[in-house]
């Protein structure tokens, strides 16, 4: 057989698995995704828990009595 048509073929085959393997992984995660929300995956992002954020760059927290007792960090004013 010609080498450029053996070549061919063998690109052919190359881009058929390829093409099939893709086809395999786009089904694959369909399914998993039906059998998530079939198994109640959408409870477990609802009761996700975001971590608490420092207000400041210390890393300390700001208290309810902040506020009140006028400890919150005055406006910055451009220089």
């Amino acid at each position: 057989m010609h080498p450029e048509i053996l070549r061919e073929l063998v690109a052919q085959h190359g881009r058929d698995l390829r093409e099939q393997a893709h086809r395999a992984v786009t089904a694959r995660t369909a399914r998993r995704a039906r059998r998530a929300l079939r198994h109640g995956a959408r409870r477990a992002e609802a009761e996700f828990a975001v971590p608490a954020i420092p207000d400041y760059v210390d890393g300390s927290f700001r208290t309810t009595g902040d506020e009140a007792a006028g400890r919150v960090p005055a406006a910055r004013h451009a220089a």
